[in-house]
């Protein structure tokens, strides 16, 4: 997948006059200062993806029941990998998801953190804390207006510590229409973090808060 204005369902879209809104994102790019590099996630050098897929197995082993159907991502929400490399060694990795939502009457670029992962001997040093930081500053650059996803209960203090915010008593409604999934359900103990990048968010973040958001990243992604 290029980083290329898609039309698929809900995908973010340039809007008139302005650049594609994931341009930014340049593939393969390595930052000197820390040891981050982002992909287009499906050109993440094979090496590295296969270290990714071993960090999520160790995280969420196959047969235990926190691990997801797949780890696969739609190509509609065009996902954006963040690797976190020492020297050929992948400590942490996350993915980016985008799509365009509708809330309260109001169109959004939206976009999420999805699979969040560091590697298990080498928790506790602050890669998790330094690989999240760094993706809320590169989703600030990308043209969303947004930035919304849950993480279990007892990880806010650590999102909130990377400079994202808790909206109380937002659920997000992830899944489809006709088949959604609410992150209240029954058995589900998250929170809704999110990140207000345009004046268009800032101006509307009142309206987040205590409401339900209709996310739909579709069958896929179910709730990012």
């Amino acid at each position: 997948m290029r980083l290329r204005e898609r039309r698929g369902r809900g995908a973010v879209r340039a809007r008139p006059g302005e650049v594609n809104p994931l341009a930014s994102v340049v593939r393969g790019r390595h930052n000197g200062r820390v040891p981050i590099m982002t992909f287009p996630e499906p050109e993440t050098p094979p090496a590295l993806r296969t270290q990714v897929s071993e960090l999520r197995d160790e995280a969420w082993p196959p047969d235990s029941a926190s691990a997801p159907g797949t780890f696969a991502h739609d190509p509609a929400l065009r996902p954006v990998s963040m690797l976190l490399v020492d020297g050929a060694t992948v400590l942490a990795a996350l993915d980016i998801l985008s799509k365009e939502i509708v809330h309260a009457g109001q169109r959004y670029r939206a976009a999420g953190l999805s699979t969040v992962v560091t590697r298990g001997t080498a928790r506790g040093k602050g890669h998790g804390h330094r690989l999240v930081t760094a993706a809320r500053a590169a989703m600030a650059t990308m043209g969303l207006d947004i930035g919304l996803f849950t993480c279990d209960r007892p990880l806010q203090p650590f999102y909130e510590g990377a400079g994202w915010q808790w909206l109380p008593g937002a659920v997000l409604i992830g899944g489809t229409p006709r088949a959604p999934l609410p992150s209240d359900r029954p058995g589900f103990d998250k929170v809704t973090m999110a990140g207000f990048f345009s004046p268009l968010g800032r101006d509307h973040r009142s309206s987040f808060p205590h409401s339900r958001i209709e996310l739909y990243p579709g069958e896929i992604d179910r709730l990012w």
